[in-house]
C-alpha cells in the first residue's frame, strides 16, 4: 500500500507563506498575515542542516512574497521585473544558509532576514525598498516602532514575532529571550519622543490634477497636465484662513529656459497671487548633456521663485537608465528613458516666505527613509511628498507610497500631505492616520489644517546603521552559541548532565 504523507511539501510551505507576506501588504493590506507566513516559511525550514535546501526554500518564500507585492515594476521595466524579483530572492536564500540552525535560529533568521532587507534598501542601483515588511505592518499596532529605528527595526520585530510563532508549542530560554526583546522596543516605542507641536497650524491645499493611468511622459502633451491642474486650483475659494498650496511632482514640463523665466510661471503666479499664498509646484527643467532636473519650488504671491529643491534620489530605469552603454549595444530598449535625470546635492527642505522649512520627498525618495530624515534635521517641520504615479496602472505602487507616507510621518513624528496628479493624494498625522485620500484619477482639491511639529525622534537622532550593526551583532552571536552548542565538548557535557540526573 502506498504511504501517504499529511504534511504538506515544504517547498509548498515555503511558498505560501510567501504569499502571505504578499497579501500583508498594500493594496491588499492584510497585516497579521505577515506574521503568519513567516511562521510557515519557519516551519518549513525546520532544524535542517541542509544549506542546499535552506537556499532553495530562502528563494522560494522571497520570490512568492516580492513577484505579488512589486507587479508594478512591469510597467517600469519588464525585463526587469523578474530579473529584481530573482535578485531580491537570493539576498534571502543568503540570509537562510548564513542564519544558524538549532535552537538559535529563532533569533538569527530574523536578524538575518532582516539584513537582507536592509541590503534590498540600498542595492543595485541605490536599493528598491518596496514590497517590504515594514510596509506592510505601516496599518498595524507595531508601526511605532519606527520612530525607535526606522523601516529596518520595524522589519526586524516582523521577522522576529513570525519566526517565533512556529516555536511557541516548544518555549525554551532562547525563544522566552527573544519574545522579551520584542516587548521591551515595543513598550519603549509607547513613551519615545514623537516631536511635539510648534504651536503653529498651516491651513494646507493639496491639488490633484486627474487624468488617466497608465500614461507616460513621451507620450503625453505636458500642457494638458498643467492645465488640469490650474482648472483643479482655480475652483479653491480665496481663504484668509489658507496658507499653502502643494501640487504634484513635475506637473511643469518646461523647455530651454529656466522655470522662472518660463511663460508656464505666469498662471502659477496669478493663481498664488489671487488666493495670497505660496504654490509648492513639481517642475522639470532641461540640464547640460542632454539630462533635465526634477525639482520643487516655491512660487510667491508676487510672482518669484523663492525657494528650491533637486530631487536627489533618481528612479533607476524611470529617471535614468542604469548601464545604457551595456544596455544599449544588448538591443535593449534604452530608449524609453531617453535622457536621465540629474541628481539634487542640497538638503531635503524648502524654505517658506515666512522663513518655516518644509521637508520634501519627491515621490520615490518617499520609500528612503533617509531622505525624510535628512528634511527634518535640517529643521522640516511638514513633509510634503508631491509624486506622480500615473505611469503605473493598478494601485500596488500608489498604495505602498501612502504605507511609505505612514512610515515616514511616524518617523519623523511629522504631519505629511501628499500630492498626486492621479492619486493617491492625502493627508496623514505623526501616528500614521490617513486622512482624506481622495480616488485615482479624479481631480480634487483636499485641505486640512494640520500642525506644524518640531522636536526629534529617536530614529531621526540615530538614523539606520547603528540597528544595521545590531542586526549584524546579533547574528553573529547567535551563530557564535549555536556553533558552541554543537561543538563536541558542549555535547560531551550535556551527556555528562544527563547521566548525573538519571542516577
Amino acid at each position: 500500500m502506498p504511504r501517504f504523507s499529511v504534511n504538506p511539501p515544504r517547498s509548498v510551505l515555503a511558498v505560501v507563506g510567501g504569499c502571505l507576506v504578499a497579501i500583508s501588504l498594500p493594496p491588499w493590506g492584510w497585516w497579521p498575515l505577515a506574521f503568519v507566513g513567516i511562521a510557515l516559511f519557519e516551519i518549513a525550514l525546520q532544524h535542517d542542516p541542509s544549506r542546499r535546501r535552506r537556499f532553495r526554500l530562502g528563494w522560494l518564500f522571497a520570490v512568492a512574497w516580492l513577484l505579488p507585492g512589486m507587479a508594478w515594476m512591469w510597467f517600469l521595466t519588464a525585463p526587469g521585473y523578474p530579473l529584481a524579483t530573482a535578485l531580491f530572492g537570493l539576498f534571502h536564500a543568503v540570509a537562510a544558509i548564513a542564519a544558524p540552525t538549532g535552537r538559535w535560529r529563532v533569533l538569527g533568521r530574523p536578524a538575518a532576514h532582516s539584513l537582507a532587507e536592509a541590503l534590498r534598501f540600498c542595492f543595485p542601483f541605490g536599493g528598491v525598498p518596496l514590497a517590504s515588511l515594514a510596509i506592510s505592518q505601516a496599518s498595524g499596532p507595531l508601526v511605532g516602532v519606527a520612530r525607535i529605528g526606522g523601516a529596518l527595526l520595524l522589519t526586524w520585530i516582523t521577522f522576529q514575532v513570525g519566526f517565533a510563532l512556529a516555536h511557541l508549542h516548544q518555549p525554551d530560554r532562547v525563544l522566552v529571550g527573544a519574545l522579551t526583546a520584542v516587548g521591551v522596543v515595543v513598550m519603549l516605542s509607547l513613551v519615545a519622543p514623537r516631536g511635539h507641536a510648534s504651536g503653529k497650524i498651516l491651513r494646507v491645499a493639496v491639488v490633484q490634477g486627474g487624468g488617466p493611468q497608465g500614461t507616460r511622459a513621451t507620450s503625453t502633451e505636458p500642457g494638458i497636465v498643467l492645465q488640469r491642474h490650474l482648472a483643479a486650483t482655480a475652483t479653491i475659494p480665496v481663504d484668509p484662513l489658507l496658507d499653502l498650496v502643494v501640487w504634484p511632482e513635475n506637473v511643469i514640463d518646461v523647455d530651454q529656459v529656466p522655470f522662472a523665466d518660463s511663460p508656464e510661471l505666469g498662471p502659477v503666479a496669478a493663481q498664488a497671487k489671487r488666493l495670497g499664498v505660496p504654490l509648492l509646484v513639481g517642475i522639470t527643467e532641461d540640464a547640460p548633456n542632454n539630462r533635465f532636473l526634477n525639482a520643487q519650488v516655491v512660487v510667491t504671491p508676487d510672482g518669484q521663485v523663492s525657494s528650491r529643491y533637486d530631487k536627489v534620489r533618481r528612479v533607476p530605469f524611470g529617471e535614468y537608465m542604469p548601464l545604457r552603454g551595456l544596455l544599449a549595444a544588448l538591443g535593449a530598449p534604452t530608449d524609453l528613458v531617453p535622457r536621465d535625470a540629474k541628481a539634487g546635492t542640497e538638503p531635503a527642505f524648502l524654505t517658506l516666505p515666512d522663513s518655516t522649512r518644509v521637508a520634501v520627498v519627491i515621490s520615490w525618495e518617499v520609500f528612503f527613509g533617509g531622505r525624510a530624515r535628512d528634511g527634518v534635521s535640517h529643521g522640516g517641520q511638514l513633509l510634503i511628498n508631491p509624486t506622480n504615479g500615473s505611469s503605473y496602472t493598478w494601485t500596488i505602487l500608489q498604495s505602498q507610497q501612502v504605507g511609505s507616507s505612514r512610515l515616514r510621518a511616524v518617523e519623523t513624528g511629522r504631519w505629511v500631505a501628499q500630492a498626486s496628479p492621479t492619486g493617491f493624494s492625502a493627508f496623514i498625522s505623526p501616528e500614521g492616520d490617513v486622512f482624506d485620500r481622495t480616488s485615482v484619477s479624479e481631480q480634487k482639491v483636499i485641505v486640512r489644517d494640520v500642525a506644524l511639529r518640531t522636536g526629534s525622534t529617536w530614529y531621526v537622532r540615530v538614523g539606520d546603521k547603528a540597528w544595521v550593526g545590531l542586526m549584524a551583532l546579533i547574528l553573529g552571536l547567535a551563530t557564535w552559541r549555536a556553533k558552541r552548542d554543537a561543538s563536541p565538548r558542549a555535547t560531551d557535557r550535556a551527556l555528562i548532565t544527563v547521566n548525573r540526573s538519571s542516577r
